[in-house]
């Protein structure tokens, strides 16, 4: 199930990202859509950092190393 989380999350920064090229090349500038777009995947990028930490935190998610 966590696996899935982070997964989602980072489909969803993806599309931002790919929204926010789009909307740059599209609107060149003439509308704050990029901003938005852009705003919303630092925003989830930083939901996710957050997540991640708490998961450690909480003993959910079980950090290893390399090859561990």
């Amino acid at each position: 199930m966590q696996k899935l989380l982070i997964i989602a999350f980072l489909i969803l920064i993806l599309w931002n990202l790919g929204a926010g090229l789009y909307y740059m090349m599209v609107d060149k500038g003439k509308t704050d859509r990029t901003v938005k777009s852009l705003t919303w995947r630092i925003g989830l990028s930083i939901a996710l950092i957050l997540l991640v930490v708490a998961g450690i935190a909480s003993g959910i998610i079980k950090p290893h190393g390399v090859g561990g």
